[in-house]
């Protein structure tokens, strides 16, 4: 077999270079580099790559990376690159892939918001700690999630393992897939089938919805006021996915105006915020001031979290044996839809 090299891009990826090499060292004639930091010298050295693991790759390093066929993006995660590899293959063949590692911790997350949220927690934590004991006040009780229904709008693995979570609390359960052909998996409860040209549907039989499902040209800006008022007054929303899956202004004002009941959201619209005149960063236009509204809870896109755990790379060594086999590789990204 013909030498392969792989080169690993990144911060985190070079501080488990020990644990990775060992994990792909019984892979005959494989080279493995790794650059902490793009740099002229990962120009050089991705010239010679077969294989490139990196999250943000520039322009420069895919330029650079004239023997690639096999791309992978070690997270989630991939409208940032799709149409990079769109023209890519217009000229040659590069394979890209993703890993969704993220999938136990994103759902874990998103119950937890969706429980912090109707539990009025951070509410109530508040009020402890400035020595408020036991003020109920009006318009702060606990929402039941008891005989909810809670519509899952995507429905791969976040959202599958989020209604295996969530299957204990008596509620009913839809969810939205682009295609149910062939979906056979077991599931915890029922639940009710629907597709994108149900998507209106769909949201009028919800009164929970959890955001798990990636952004791509025709799902930016696919929430809007009309769809929000779809949940009605006593709607919930939690969002692990994407910020700008929802009009930024439309989703303020909902909440601000009671539209809906509130909103747990952990994804976000300018993710390099400029301090305000205090110094403080908010990851929203300052005129939609998220963080005065007393019906969310706010998460500075952590669902992901721990970030550096070593599962992260289970399916990044699979696919690497997978492609010095010649096998059929996993999470392949489908460049027409995005994802």
């Amino acid at each position: 077999m013909a030498g392969i090299t792989v080169l690993f891009e990144g911060e985190i990826a070079f501080s488990h270079k020990d644990y990775l090499v060992n994990e792909l060292k019984a892979i005959q004639n494989l080279e493995i580099i790794f650059r902490e930091k793009i740099d002229p010298e990962a120009y050089k050295l991705a010239s010679k790559a077969d294989v490139l693991v990196s999250g943000h790759p520039t322009d420069e390093l895919l330029k650079a990376a004239t023997n690639l066929k096999l791309h992978i993006v070690p997270f989630a995660g991939v409208q940032h690159v799709t149409e990079r590899f769109r023209e890519i293959n217009k000229s040659r063949k590069v394979i890209l892939v993703n890993a969704h590692w993220n999938d136990y911790p994103t759902a874990q997350h998103a119950v937890a918001l969706l429980l912090a949220l109707t539990n009025r927690l951070i509410h109530y934590h508040e009020n402890m700690v400035t020595g408020k004991w036991r003020v109920f006040e009006d318009g702060f009780a606990s929402m039941p999630l008891r005989d909810r229904n809670i519509g899952l709008l995507g429905y791969g693995r976040v959202n599958r393992l989020t209604h295996r979570f969530l299957a204990g609390f008596d509620c009913s359960f839809g969810a939205l897939k682009r295609s149910w052909q062939g979906f056979d998996d077991e599931l915890p409860t029922p639940v009710k089938r629907y597709t994108p040209d149900e998507f209106h549907s769909f949201l009028s039989w919800a009164d929970i919805l959890i955001i798990a499902m990636p952004m791509t040209p025709g799902t930016e800006g696919l929430i809007k006021t009309g769809e929000l008022g779809l949940l009605g007054p006593d709607g919930l929303l939690v969002n692990v996915s994407r910020g700008k899956l929802l009009e930024e202004e439309d989703l303020y004002n909902a909440l601000k105006e009671r539209l809906i009941a509130g909103a747990g959201l952990d994804v976000w619209y300018n993710y390099r915020p400029e301090p305000d005149a205090r110094g403080r960063k908010y990851p929203y236009e300052s005129q939609h001031p998220f963080h005065e509204l007393p019906n969310v809870v706010l998460s500075p896109h952590r669902g992901a979290s721990p970030i550096k755990s070593l599962r992260r790379w289970g399916e990044v060594i699979e696919n690497i044996r997978r492609f010095t086999q010649g096998k059929e590789l996993i999470n392949v990204v489908d460049l027409e839809h995005g994802y």
